[in-house]
Parts: structure tokens; sequence; C-alpha cells
């Protein structure tokens, strides 16, 4: 949350005589402009601990002389600023990655820096407050400001924020040095090829993947550095710290309408600084209302304050994507002094909702429920957004809209990184994706299976970390900074395990019924508290390419927490970060079930697609390989989330894909690749997760319709046609439908005739629904495979007719037009790409209402690209399709 400040009101001398005169020492200064806070993130510079003799009390002068220094990027991490200076290669091309030295091998002093950031600001006056504040640190540090120690112990933990009261330590002359000096993990792990390499990383309080995973590499500083953000704070002599909203929305509501009151409870930490008490006024304003309440703080102390509840007449819910809107309150929160004078204020943006659970008797899962209403979970896993800990507003924003147009309810944090930064919540909130967030830790890690990979036993890393009471103290801290948000959902205490009975029991019974008791609290990611399959236990997977027919047919846990596929992105994604020497084609032996790859694409974590790519025809090569990719990509990504839709409330209350992005340049599970380049896993989700869809079991060729929305849809057409590959129509089927809210209706089976069909070539089935105006509500296009279980009809299709043009909507904003003509096939999974005319490369991210895009024989779609890079004006789309060639259109202002 920002802090935004006002300037301070004057106050008439007559009104304020009394309260001047007791308070002067802590008022007399406050001025217009007392009140701000701002970031430290330009302008650091840094050295490694071997090449610094000095002290941090004469680094930490403006005098010391670094102008030898290196710069450094804060937020980031060690090897963030030496990749940046070009000290180090990039990690995420070919084998880069092995070049850098790791931690374990050169010791923990190859990655120690000292870190320094000047900055200019004037001597508080009076009983003004300014703070120096780190959000995250890893792994230990100790902190110096103009020559002064600011910290008695080292400040240790990655997930501990610091602030540091620098009032009497500013300089007179307004020119200031913060210098830190940043140790490594206490313990780095082995990378030796395990789960969290030798799992001894876990030992810390910090992220475990850093040693290495099944999809990923080890990073060789294991992220050491000022990893998150530094700010300078100014308040009065109270500050605000820690408010806590809870919003109550009782009964069953629906997305649109009048509502019954919400009632609003706020309350927050209050810290006087000063050396006498301060009485005055917390009070928020929402909805133009106000509340609020009189209070005299102690002489430096902190006070937690509770403010009424409050009835938020008719008010506007927040909804998970796809459910309804998600409307934010502002609020404005502000300690007012006697004098009237705003002391410190937050704004926070504010969702009104309420989480509930509850046990799904016929499914023997947990269900969540959203405002009353029972909200059927479609997620995705997420790890972090950059491996290197490189955030940044606007790649959160991305990241987290494309699992919002993967129509996507749900994101899952996992366990073995890190509970999520505050402007991912933000996303969250805006998108209204819910997020389940993990505790640290992890099976692999902390012990709950046997593994030759680990240093310790299982009873040993049972154990970990080393340092409970820091674990719990983190925990607390973290706890505080995102639980505001009302996107986030759940708080899980580990990813496939608990915390140590210790911990589990301060976090269950203690913690959270104290810090954040509105949310459903689960001991581990696949718990029997989410779910029990028809055994008696919970699980997650499977993992890796499925025949569609497991989707639909298999049943597996009834909340699956972790099921996934493939992910190769395209030809253009492959090449930016695999040599041309390496673009050499994985050979699969259907004989041995095994896969000969390169050794850079094993580096990459590439695992295989089997041959279900060959069906298509075997690839010529790479780039024939990765085209066909998609085809398989979309099929299994569709087929996954309309397999667990068409048994939901059924089979299960919800599922979440494993994974649906990388932190770097991997090559398994992954919607859009680390450029934010998205590919068909995106599109197939798109399509089989929409809110209300029609869709075709491939296992015994039901019609059916899920409706994953509040309403009823009556007065509905369905239509059912088939296409051969020449483009030939045949009307299988027009009826009236309807269908009620959250559920799926089963029609009839075209099992028989789509065999037919499909015997010889294989065959297309269009699946549509139309409103009363014939508006297409769902359509749904499927390209069935032979009699042999080949697409030997696609291998020969002929080419087809594609027109197409592109206007501008706005700065940002393009409109295409797909047309095929009556008389030929239909065009055929066309990848649309918003490109650079001058570099011929794509414009990243952008955004595409709809892509890999069929277009029947006789049609027209309209495709909208969304993107915000403006700064690039020569812009044109590129298309290419599967029997189309490759075109670029100019776009029309």
């Amino acid at each position: 949350m920002k802090k935004n400040y006002p300037a301070v009101r004057s106050v008439s001398f007559k009104s304020s005589i009394v309260t001047l005169f007791m308070f002067y020492a802590v008022f007399q200064s406050i001025t217009a402009n007392a009140q701000n806070k701002y970031e430290l993130n330009e302008g650091w510079k840094c050295a490694p601990i071997s090449n610094v003799k000095e002290a941090g009390t004469d680094i930490s002068h403006t005098t010391y002389n670094t102008s030898k220094w290196m710069p450094a990027i804060v937020p980031g991490t060690v090897l963030t600023s030496l990749v940046a200076a070009h000290k180090m290669p990039d990690p995420f091309y070919g084998m880069n990655n092995e070049q850098l030295p790791d931690i374990y091998r050169t010791g923990r002093g190859y990655y120690t820096y000292w870190f320094v950031k000047d900055f200019k600001e004037a001597q508080a006056i009076g009983g003004n407050q300014v703070y120096l504040n780190f959000r995250g640190v890893n792994y230990s540090c100790d902190v110096f400001l103009n020559g002064h120690k600011l910290n008695d112990k080292p400040h240790t933990g990655m997930f501990l924020r610091q602030s540091y009261n620098i009032t009497k330590w500013m300089a007179k002359d307004g020119n200031n040095r913060i210098a830190v000096i940043v140790y490594p993990p206490d313990v780095v792990g082995n990378p030796n090829g395990g789960q969290g390499g030798d799992g001894t990383i876990a030992r810390n309080v910090g992220i475990q993947y850093t040693a290495g995973w099944d999809w990923i590499q080890p990073i060789k500083d294991r992220n050491t550095g000022i990893w998150d953000k530094v700010t300078i704070e100014k308040t009065g002599a109270v500050r605000i710290k820690d408010p806590y909203i809870i919003t109550l929305v009782p009964g069953v509501r629906q997305s649109e309408g009048p509502q019954q009151p919400a009632i609003v409870q706020v309350s927050a930490d209050l810290q006087n600084a000063s050396n006498v008490p301060v009485t005055g006024e917390l009070k928020y304003t929402l909805d133009g209302n106000i509340v609020s309440k009189k209070i005299t703080l102690k002489a430096n102390s902190t006070q937690t304050v509770q403010l009424n509840d409050y009835a938020l007449k008719n008010p506007k819910l927040w909804w998970p994507n796809g459910y309804g809107a998600q409307h934010l309150y502002p609020m404005n929160l502000q300690f007012i002094t006697g004098a009237n004078q705003v002391s410190d204020q937050d704004n926070i943006k504010v969702g009104v909702r309420q989480i509930t659970t509850e046990w799904n008797a016929r499914t023997e899962s947990r269900q969540i429920n959203i405002n009353g209403q029972k909200i059927f979970i479609k997620g995705g896993n997420w790890i972090v957004s950059d491996e290197m800990l490189r955030f940044s507003d606007a790649r959160y924003d991305a990241e987290v809209r494309f699992h919002r147009d993967m129509n996507l309810n749900l994101i899952r944090v996992w366990g073995g990184a890190l509970i999520e930064r505050p402007e991912f919540y933000e996303a969250c909130d805006r998108y209204g994706m819910l997020v389940f967030q993990d505790m640290w830790g992890s099976g692999d890690c902390n012990g709950r299976w046997t593994d030759q990979m680990k240093l310790d036993d299982q009873w040993t890393r049972r154990k970990y970390p080393d340092d409970h009471g820091l674990y719990l103290k983190s925990i607390e801290d973290q706890v505080k900074l995102v639980r505001n948000y009302p996107s986030l959902a759940i708080w899980c205490g580990g990813n496939e395990i608990t915390p140590p009975e210790d911990m589990l029991i301060s976090l269950r019974d203690s913690i959270m019924p104290k810090l954040d008791n509105t949310r459903w609290f689960i001991p581990y990611s696949n718990s029997e508290e989410m779910s029990r399959n028809v055994l008696g236990g919970n699980g997650d997977g499977p993992y890796g390419i499925q025949p569609l027919s497991t989707f639909w047919a298999h049943k597996t846990y009834p909340f699956n927490s972790e099921v996934g596929s493939v992910g190769v992105s395209d030809y253009e994604s492959l090449k930016r970060f695999i040599p041309a020497k390496n673009m050499v084609l994985p050979e699969y032996d259907e004989a041995t079930g095994k896969t000969k790859t390169d050794s850079v694409w094993d580096y990459h974590k590439y695992i295989g697609y089997d041959g279900f790519i060959d069906k298509y025809g075997k690839p010529k090569d790479v780039e024939d390989f990765a085209t066909k990719a998609q085809l398989v990509n979309y099929d299994q990504y569709r087929g996954l989330m309309e397999g667990f839709s068409s048994h939901m409330w059924e089979w299960y209350t919800g599922t979440i894909i494993w994974k649906t992005q990388n932190p770097w340049t991997a090559m398994r599970g992954q919607m859009y690749d680390y450029y934010l380049d998205p590919n068909a896993c995106l599109y197939g989700l798109h399509n089989g997760s929409e809110p209300l869809h029609i869709m075709y079991d491939p296992t015994d060729g039901m019609v059916m319709v899920a409706n994953n929305t509040f309403k009823s849809h009556t007065n509905m057409m369905l239509v059912a046609k088939a296409y051969d590959m020449d483009g030939k129509e045949k009307m299988l089927t027009q009826v009236f439908s309807d269908v009620t809210p959250t559920t799926v209706k089963r029609y009839f089976s075209l099992k028989g005739e789509m065999d037919k069909l499909a015997k010889d070539k294989g065959a297309f089935l269009c699946l549509q629904l139309l409103d009363k105006d014939k508006k297409t509500l769902s359509e749904n296009i499927y390209w069935l495979p032979d009699g042999n279980g080949n697409y030997s009809g696609l291998q020969n299709m002929p080419k087809g007719n594609l027109n197409a043009s592109a206007k501008s909507l706005s700065s940002d904003k393009v409109e295409v037009t797909l047309t095929n003509t009556s008389n030929g096939p239909l065009v055929f999974f066309n990848r649309l790409s918003l490109t650079d005319v001058d570099t011929k490369q794509r414009v990243l991210p952008a955004f595409y209402s709809d892509n890999y895009v069929t277009v029947l024989p006789g049609e027209e779609k309209k495709i909208i690209i969304d993107y915000k890079n403006t700064a690039k004006k020569n812009l044109a789309v590129t298309i290419s399709g599967w029997n189309v060639g490759e075109r670029t259109i100019f776009i029309n202002k």
C-alpha cells in the first residue's frame, strides 16, 4: 500500500491555543510537506567485501570515495547487478548459467557485498519523524547511516521487514548516505541436482528453489541482496502501522443488483515516537462516510486501536474473475493530531467480500464460497515473476492479466518461493484472481519422503528451518503485509508438508486467529482437509502429457492442487534463449518411451511430448516441431480444464494447474514464456475455461455446457456442425437449450456420427451457443483424429483463403478482422502477432482477445490486441496459420 500525504491544513490560533501550548515540542514545526514516502530505487552502488577494508561507520559517510564501485540494482540481487554491469553473462541464455561461480564452491564471501546509496533529505524538525524501511534483504545485513550503525545485531531473515527511525541521524546539510553489508543465506546448499539441491537450503527462512529444482537451474548467488523496496518515510509524531481491514458480507449475494449492507471493520497500530503523550483521532473515509475514534497515546509507545464497525449500505462487491466485477473502494485512513494536523495516513483499496468454506459431501472436498456463492476453482500454480527477483509493477500486471485472460480465477503461490509482494496482490485485486498463498516449506526439502539426494535424513529435515522463532516472526510480519488484499483467499502451511509441529500449532492456534482469522488456513497444499479421493487420501498430479481421455474419464483428487502438462513455446520464443547450433529436434523412441534431447534443451528442463507431435506428421525441423507443439498444447490445456469442469460439483470443487509460468527460460509448464510471449497453452485454457462454455467429451461424444456464472442462460440455440478437410459442412443438430447457474448440463452424444465422419482423414467439430439475436455466446472447434488416432487429414489440408485487415482503435489498441471465403476449407489455427516493422520483433507484452484462431468457411472474426508499449509507432500484425502462409498486414489509422 502506498502512502500519499496531502498538505496539512492551517489551524486558527483560538481553536488550538491550548493544544499548541501542551504539545509545542511535538508539533511546532509540522509543515505542509512534512508527510510523504518515496523509494530509494536509483543511484545505488555496490562492491564485494573482499575489495572493502573499511568499517560501515566509515563507508556510510558521504566523504568516503565510492567512485570505483559498481552500479547496483536495488531492489535486486548481487547477480542482478553483476549481469546488468556485464560482469557476468545472461544466465537465461543457452548454458551461460554454468559459467557463473556457484556460492557452494566459492564460499559465502564471494557474494557478500556492500551497497551504498546517497540521498538528499533535510533534518526533521519539531516532532516530525523520518524512517528508513527495508521490505526485504536476503539474508542478513548490518545497516549504517551517516556514520552510525542502526541495528544492534545483524538483521536476519529474507522475509522480515526492517524499519529504522533515523530522525536523529540525519545530516545537517541534507546529504545522507546509507551503507548496507549483505550476507548470503547462512546455509547455501549443495546444488547436486535434487529438488532444492541437497535440501539444506531449507535450513534458512528463505527461498528453497535457489539450489535448483526439476524446472529450474540453481541461482548461483542464492538471491543474495537487497531484493525488495527501500523507502524513506516521513511522518508526524504518530505513525500508522499495519492497518487491518475486514469486510463481512452476510447471506448469499448476487453479483448485480441492490445489496443488503456489508460490515467494515478497521483497526491499526499507532506508534507514538515522541517523548510526550499525544492526543488525536484515528479516522477513515469510505464511500463519502467518516468513521473515527479519539485516542491518547502514551509517549514512546505503540497501541492497537479498533474503530467501531461500519455498515456500508448497498455495497459494490468484489468477485472472482468470471463471476462479477472487482470493485475496489478507496479508503483514506488518517491520524489527526489534537492540533488538527495529519500526522500520518494510508490510502487503501478495499474490496468488499467475504470468504467462507464448507465440506462438499458429494465431492469429498472443500468448497470455496465468496459472498455466499460457491466458486468452482480454476487455478494456476505460480513460482515467482523472475528468478533473479527483478520485480516490477508492470510485469506483475502483465502476468496476472494473462491469468485473467486464461479465464482462471485463482493463483496458488508455491511454498518453495515467497509470500508474494503487495504489487502482485494489487494486480490480483484488479483482475479478480483469488490467491492460495503457501508459507515456506516443501515436501522435497523438508523431509516428507526419503531422498538419496539429500544430505540429512528425514528426521533432521523435518525440523527445518534451524530458527523456528525467526520463521514465526517472519510469518507474523508477512501476514500483516498482505492481509488487506481481497484477492488473498487461502493460507497454506507449506507445499506438500506441514511445518514442524510446534510451528504449525503456533500458526493454526495463535498467529492466524490473532492476525487474520477471516481466511481458510490449511496445514499443507494437498492436505486431506482439502479433499479425499476414493481411497480416502489426497495428493496431486498427474504431471506431463496425457491422453485427453485422462482428463475426462479418470477421476483424480477432488480438489487437486497440482495437475499439469507440457508447455514448449513457439519457434520465435525458442530463438530467444537457444543458440542456433542447439536447435536440434528431440528424438522420441516409441519402443522405449524415451526421448533423446539436446544438452541445452535438457538444461532448460524440456519434458517430452512423446508421440503426440508425430500424430501431426514427423516434424521436419525445430520450427515445424514448435508449430505442431502448439496444437498439442492447445488440446492438452483445453481438455484439462474441460475435463475437470465436466465433473464440477460431482467429482471436483476445483483444480490448479502445475504450472502456468516460469521465472526463467524453462521449457515446461508455462502458458507464456519468460519474455511474456503467450503460446497456445494460454488460449487453450482461454477457450476451455470460459465462464459459459460448450464442449465435447472425446471419450463418449457427449455435448455439454458448463455454466460458471450465477445467471441462468435460457432460450439459447445449441448448434453442432461437422466439417471435412475441404470445408464441406454437415449440420448435425440445432436445438434450443438452457442451463442453470453454476452447473453442467449434458445434452446428447455425437460419438457414433463423429467417429464415422472422422474415420478416414479426421474431421472438425464446431459447437456453438447462440443467443436470441444469433450472437455467438460460445464457440468451440475441435479437430478430431482419423480412425488410427492420427491427424492425417490435417497433414494434407488444402490451402485456405484468409482475408485480413487491421485498424487502430486507440493509441494502444488494434482490431484485426479475419474473413474466410465461403468456398474453401477452414482457415485453421492462426497465430496473430503484433510486431515492430523496423525490428521484425514481436511487441511484448501484448494481449489478444483470442489467438490460435480458426475461421470457418464464410465466417468473420474480430480480434482485439491491447498493448502497453505506446512508444512504438511503426507497428503491424503478422499472421501465420496451419494452412495459410505467413503474412504481415499494416494497421490502418
